[in-house]
């Protein structure tokens, strides 16, 4: 199904709480692809134009938010406001409001900002929907390479039509595992000391540079695992659904659901092992 152009608006669903996790999949990936779209075209328009992005800093200097971050977010919230006036929504940038539905649209409109400052192809739109603080549909878009993973509670994980997963079954000592670092360099100083802690017993470790396309990818089973702190529920909230649909165990570690302060996915067969790894190593004590 082709999404319809941007100037158009659809509506997916019923604008109530009783819309179905079908339906707010279906919209969520209509999102995610129309917002991957303005993100090429801006950055279509900048090079044409032989124009620098415009980069501003957030919560310290290497926290970046660009003219396209803002467009983006501001894209989505007014489809939703268009479409479901009556949802919430929690935007990256700001672009949030409170709704009457029980529906909250989370979305992270460039998920990996950095990469996509210095033209690195790993970053993502991210759109999520959640009813009663569970996320019950969610897309996460790439704008360079077009895959789109999409997920419905309980409906399973698909990238484009085929269906996900997980990784392959694999003991710790060879496992693949993704991270990534926070922004604040006194916290980056602990992570570095828990990776360095992680790294002899593991095969590799992959810093990618964006929560939603490494979740994804331990969903396609890229990445064998995947751990982080400092998240917000815009970088793990749609990757997060889709890898949990595909198979894979996610959690916040000691029992403890994911969160800001620990997000840790992995296949079945690994998740045990990594997950008791990581407690050891007090990864979630940052």
């Amino acid at each position: 199904m082709q999404p319809p152009p941007r100037s158009a608006s659809v509506v997916w669903c019923d604008g109530s709480v009783n819309a179905t996790p079908g339906e707010l999949g279906d919209y969520s990936a209509q999102l995610a692809r129309g917002a991957a779209d303005l993100v090429r075209e801006h950055v279509a328009a900048h090079v044409a134009r032989d124009e620098a992005l415009a980069v501003d800093s957030k919560s310290t200097s290497t926290d970046l938010v660009t003219d396209v971050d803002r467009a983006s977010e501001r894209w989505l919230v007014e489809q939703i406001t268009h479409d479901r006036p009556d949802d919430a929504v929690l935007g990256e940038e700001g672009g949030g409001r409170p709704g009457t539905s029980g529906v909250r649209w989370v979305l992270d409109p460039i998920d990996g900002t950095v990469n996509f400052v210095l033209g690195l192809p790993q970053y993502a739109v991210s759109v999520a929907a959640e009813i009663d603080d569970t996320y019950v549909a969610g897309a996460v878009c790439n704008p360079v390479s077009g895959e789109l993973f999409t997920a419905t509670l309980g409906g399973g994980a698909w990238l484009g039509e085929q269906r996900l997963n997980g990784p392959r079954p694999i003991d710790l000592s060879r496992a693949v595992i993704g991270t990534g670092f926070a922004y604040d360099r006194a916290l980056r100083r602990r992570q570095g000391a828990v990776a360095a802690d992680l790294l002899p017993r593991v095969a590799d470790i992959r810093r990618l540079g964006s929560a939603a396309l490494d979740l994804c990818a331990v969903a396609a089973g890229r990445l064998d695992g995947y751990y982080e702190t400092g998240l917000n529920p815009w970088d793990y909230g749609a990757g997060a659904l889709i890898a949990a649909e595909a198979g894979c165990v996610v959690s916040g570690l000691r029992g403890r659901p994911i969160s800001g302060r620990m997000a840790a996915v992995a296949g079945a067969d690994l998740a045990t092992e990594l997950f008791e790894l990581l407690e050891e190593l007090r990864a979630d004590e940052v």
